[in-house]
């Protein structure tokens, strides 16, 4: 064949991809880590501003009744496997901890290698048929990316990370470190990489009460290494489609923060650790904004498709007083020190000295199945595609991505996912395909343990000891913050939904045994 013909065959297929990429949009999803739906200006939040996630509000669609997790693990895991974390499997984590333990010298590079490769041996297996989030993109022909806290929780390697379908990541492989914000080291595709003037083997992790010196811990702020990378992908990739997926730290605690904002410095209202907390916040909504002037300056806005939301409900590592409200939640007291119970006196951010009101009146926090542990926020944008400005009531979770993006990427669905896509409702068109019910699955027992919420906006949870279990029921379209148990009004409704909670935990995984997947 002549270099001529050749050149031209090439350019056809060229030509003919472009075409067949048209219509497809890249697509980024910007995953925070505990926090929760009212930490957001356009969700309700009064002291931090967030302009940028806000504008993506502005500019797109906000949903309302989104669920995730009650803790980040099972959250991630349901949002990259497209199964509700009530499933076999979803709370099966590898142990994390152990690069601190060879890094700290607490054990020798020999046992270190071999306690690795018992926990590989021991970890949940992923089977040949299992479709993963990263290899919808890669069925669809994009580019897939991920940077950030990587997998599923809670300790990873390369090959694992690369069988979830990322073909580029950065990020954290042990979740554990994932609690400092200035690790000596960080991976890039299987290399480990130095981070400048970050001695510590625990990352730089702070105490739970927050009140170290601002910027301490170590010089290289991973965060900001993330921003860089996620920046440069999206320069690097402008000609191609890809699948970006941002799982970021921010603003998960303890709280560590370079300088504090400007708006919290000085602020009368708070104390150290909420500066430094609200300044995270911060530092999340400026790296929004990064990420979408890059798209506009890349030419790529029209033709981005944008989500934000957050692994689980909102969680308070910070403190307003000598204790951390978080502590106080782990204790179920009050700041007076007076028990809070499951009935007519639940634990309530809005009841206590969250200056933030981050759970909005919610009961509970992360760990919870009450809704201020697993409602979150999902805002998605995709200019000319979804209407401006508009909000959704669907009932809708985080293994519904997997379907979403999907369909936006035109392939199949895996056979067997829990997920249903939303992308009807994202254009404005009429969702006929819902679900008849949310689960998620939980074996905390901090406060309530796992829940499932029906389409007509009914809620069981299951409360109390894991060998005597009773379960309360809500209408969380009527009463969303959970003060009125309906359960002796409507026992059958309760019996019916608690028979599908009991149904759903524990149970099979349909994907794995529906035959091949494309």
């Amino acid at each position: 064949m002549s270099k001529t013909m050749n050149r031209w065959l090439v350019g056809l297929c060229v030509a003919a991809l472009g075409a067949v990429y048209a219509d497809r949009p890249n697509v980024i999803m910007i995953f925070a880590d505990d926090l929760g739906p009212e930490m957001l200006g356009c969700y309700g939040q009064k002291i931090v501003k967030t302009p940028h996630i806000d504008r993506l509000a502005a500019e797109g669609i906000k949903f309302t009744n989104y669920y995730g997790g009650t803790f980040c693990a099972p959250s991630r895991w349901t949002l990259l496997t497209g199964m509700h974390d009530g499933r076999m499997g979803g709370w099966k984590q590898t142990q994390a901890g152990l690069p601190i333990e060879r890094d700290a010298g607490r054990i020798t590079e020999e046992e270190y290698r071999k306690r690795m490769e018992e926990i590989k041996a021991s970890a949940d297996p992923i089977t040949p048929n299992e479709v993963m989030l990263g290899q919808i993109g890669q069925q669809a022909g994009y580019k897939t990316a991920q940077v950030g806290k990587l997998d599923r929780g809670f300790l990873t390697w390369h090959e694992r990370v690369k069988r979830h379908g990322w073909d580029h990541y950065v990020g954290y492989y042990d979740h554990v470190r994932c609690h400092g914000y200035y690790p000596p080291y960080l991976w890039r595709n299987g290399e480990r990489f130095e981070l400048e003037g970050n001695p510590l083997s625990n990352c730089g992790k702070m105490s739970e009460e927050g009140n170290e010196p601002v910027g301490s811990g170590g010089k290289t702020y991973s965060q900001n290494i993330f921003i860089e990378e996620v920046l440069r992908y999206i320069r690097e990739n402008k000609d191609h489609p890809f699948f970006l997926y941002h799982p970021t730290q921010l603003p998960h605690g303890p709280v560590a923060i370079p300088e504090l904002h400007p708006d919290f410095a000085d602020d009368p209202r708070l104390s150290l650790s909420e500066k430094k907390y609200a300044s995270m916040v911060k530092m999340l909504d400026d790296h929004v904004g990064l990420i979408m002037a890059e798209l506009k300056k890349q030419g790529l806005d029209d033709k981005t498709l944008v989500f934000f939301a957050s692994d689980n409900g909102h969680a308070t590592y910070y403190n307003h007083g000598n204790e951390s409200l978080n502590t106080l939640f782990a204790k179920q007291l009050k700041p007076d020190g007076t028990k809070t119970n499951l009935t007519d006196d639940k634990w309530r951010l809005s009841e206590f000295e969250d200056v933030f009101n981050g759970a909005g009146g919610r009961a509970g926090q992360k760990r919870s199945g009450f809704q201020g542990g697993i409602q979150c926020p999902l805002i998605v944008r995709w200019p000319g595609k979804i209407k401006a400005g508009g909000a959704t009531a669907l009932l809708s979770a985080h293994y519904d991505f997997m379907a979403t993006i999907a369909d936006v990427m035109g392939v199949p669905v895996p056979k067997g996912k829990d997920s249903i896509s939303y992308l009807p409702t994202l254009l404005g068109q009429e969702q006929r395909q819902k679900h008849d019910y949310v689960i998620v699955g939980t074996r905390m027992r901090t406060m309530g343990s796992g829940a499932v919420i029906d389409k007509d906006g009914w809620k069981v949870i299951e409360v109390g000891p894991a060998h005597k279990p009773s379960y309360q029921l809500y209408n969380i379209l009527k009463d969303n913050n959970e003060y009125y148990n309906l359960e002796d009004q409507h026992p059958e409704k309760t019996e019916a939904l608690a028979n599908i909670l009991k149904r759903e935990i524990d149970s099979e995984r349909p994907d794995l045994v529906a035959g091949p997947n494309p």
